[in-house]
């Protein structure tokens, strides 16, 4: 399991970086095609797709919804992104009012929730790569979630002692998430003396981002609890689904938008 796991890692930063490095059209596609995987996953542990069926017209609406918001981004400049998601739940509404009695009230609002929760969040990835200096900004995404992820856990394993959540995630502790903020800091800086950034607003970005980042976790592990599932999927090996080991970079992705447009 540790070396799946391992490997599995090393091709996700390998793409990452290539992803992430090329920019323009293919980070584009790749975000988006990250959103609707992660949705399908999401869709399917919120039952909007009815057990034994491979296909559910809700669920497409989702799908729609989700292209549609894209589409908006690259569309001047992001002017009608709000204006897409509004569309998306008149849709998804239309779906519900127009097939009735064939989907229930929670299964609507599921279909709605993923548009928002996947498509919408995950997409500040590419928003934050296309600002000015997003070369270098759309990183701190990455250090907030993964880099705090790590510091948590070897923190939590050497010094943990207290439960920070013992219902919804018995093995994390207070200390590997004073750790995991402590660590995803220093990583800000060392990231802002290798490429010459801004140090203070580096530190603080990271800062933030890794208090979110928990959060991006913990939600994540309370729908899979109640749902009583493991996992959203089982696409990367060791790691589960899209959702599993994007949960936290869902979070932070937005905050690192918004914090960069304000504090670079």
């Amino acid at each position: 399991m540790f070396v799946t796991r391992l490997i599995s890692g090393i091709v996700l930063v390998g793409l990452a970086l290539l992803t992430i490095i090329t920019g323009s059209w293919l980070l584009f596609f790749t975000v988006l095609a990250l959103s609707l995987i992660g949705a399908n996953e999401l869709y399917k542990v919120m039952k909007v797709r009815p057990e034994n069926s491979k296909f559910s017209f809700l669920e497409l609406v989702g799908y729609v919804g989700i292209c549609l918001y894209y589409a908006s981004l690259v569309i001047a400049d992001g002017k009608y992104a709000l204006g897409a998601l509004m569309v998306s739940m008149i849709l998804v509404m239309c779906a519900y009012v127009f097939c009735y009695p064939a989907f229930h009230a929670n299964q609507v609002m599921a279909a709605f929730f993923g548009i928002v929760y996947v498509a919408v969040m995950l997409s500040c990835v590419y928003q934050t790569r296309m600002l000015e200096g997003g070369a270098y900004h759309v990183w701190l995404i990455f250090l907030c979630s993964w880099g705090c992820d790590t510091c948590a856990y070897c923190v939590g394993v050497l010094f943990g002692k207290h439960k920070m959540a013992p219902v919804l995630s018995p093995k994390k502790s207070i200390e590997g998430a004073v750790g995991g903020v402590a660590g995803a800091i220093l990583l800000g800086l060392i990231y802002a003396l290798v490429t010459h950034g801004p140090v203070a607003a580096y530190m603080i970005i990271c800062g933030v981002g890794a208090l979110i980042s928990m959060v991006g976790d913990l939600a994540a592990s309370a729908i899979k609890r109640n749902m009583g599932i493991k996992d959203y999927g089982k696409l990367i090996p060791g790691h589960g689904g899209v959702l599993d080991r994007f949960d936290s970079v869902i979070f932070t992705a937005p905050v690192i938008f918004y914090l960069s447009s304000i504090l670079i």
